[in-house]
């Protein structure tokens, strides 16, 4: 997909299959660029697509009733309730004004919005109306939905229960659910699978499981600060390990043939913990996680 002399999307070949799966990328990666050429809304310069079965080019307002759509940006009507949007929407996606009122009620129930939702959504805060937006793009029950950033602008506690939100849609409702974000961490935590995007091309599209997977070295928290954490990592180090800090944890790598017997390294740390007088909050495995995508591909571009 190009804009003139930009290419915003190069040589993208992925699938999008049941569940949650999380589009992730930097802003300007092109993940809203995608979603608007799946939905018929631009129009790319090559290639081919199908939603649902339905191609693109020849049968964009077929895959519009089928799917669901929550933009990123603000584009509620201040001076209407969520009830009459919600409403009005669904008559849109063809339903009849019973079923669409019906619909209406009770998906503003699931998303949080039943007491408020009488009032004018322009007296809502970031994180109402981020609700409203979801609950039009679910009121026609649609087979897939694109949500397009949905935690945007939002506080962390609002943040969990939109994820939360989230994962219901995928998981309970059974709607198959594309999810945007530039927050590598959120999507880790709710999706089945991952597609990365760096700078319109395709980084890595897999199993959220394959991102996460042990890597084999553990985390060590002591309590105290830097320099409680900087004793125990010299200590490890003259006792045979590698590691390294990582914020207030230790990171250990993987351990050498000689202390691979299964719980040897946790045993070492244990008790050099304790020869030192520290106190040991946790051991955990380190598991790798989806910025480590971008470590990698910064690290081979050098």
């Amino acid at each position: 997909m190009r804009f003139g002399s930009v290419e915003a999307l190069t040589a993208l070949d992925i699938g999008v299959g049941e569940g949650v799966t999380g589009l992730v990328g930097a802003n300007g990666a092109g993940k809203s660029t995608l979603i608007k050429i799946l939905l018929g809304l631009l129009e790319p310069t090559s290639g081919t697509a199908s939603v649902l079965g339905h191609d693109i080019a020849t049968e964009s307002a077929e895959i519009r009733r089928l799917v669901g759509y929550m933009p990123e940006h603000d584009c509620l009507p201040p001076d209407v309730s969520a009830s009459d949007f919600v409403v009005h929407m669904g008559r849109m996606s063809g339903l009849p004004a019973t079923v669409a009122r019906e619909r209406a009620a009770d998906i503003l129930r699931h998303v949080g919005l039943d007491e408020e939702r009488y009032r004018q959504m322009g007296g809502y805060s970031t994180g109402m109306k981020q609700r409203a937006k979801l609950a039009q793009a679910l009121v026609h029950d649609p087979r897939l939905v694109f949500l397009d950033e949905p935690t945007n602008g939002l506080d962390p506690a609002a943040r969990v229960d939109m994820l939360h939100l989230v994962q219901r849609i995928g998981r309970d409702f059974g709607i198959a659910v594309l999810v945007t974000s530039h927050l590598l961490g959120e999507l880790e935590k709710v999706s089945d699978h991952v597609i990365v995007l760096d700078g319109g091309r395709l980084l890595r599209s897999s199993a959220t499981a394959d991102f996460t997977q042990h890597t084999g070295g553990l985390l060590v928290e002591v309590l105290g600060g830097d320099t409680e954490r900087d004793v125990l990592g010299e200590a490890l180090a003259k006792a045979g390990l590698t590691c390294r800090p990582r914020g207030a944890l230790v990171a250990v790598d993987p351990p050498p043939p000689g202390l691979s017997r299964e719980g040897a390294v946790h045993d070492l740390v244990r008790d050099t913990t304790a020869d030192l007088g520290l106190a040991l909050v946790r051991i955990q495995p380190d598991q790798a996680h989806l910025e480590d995508v971008f470590l990698t591909e910064e690290a081979a571009r050098v």
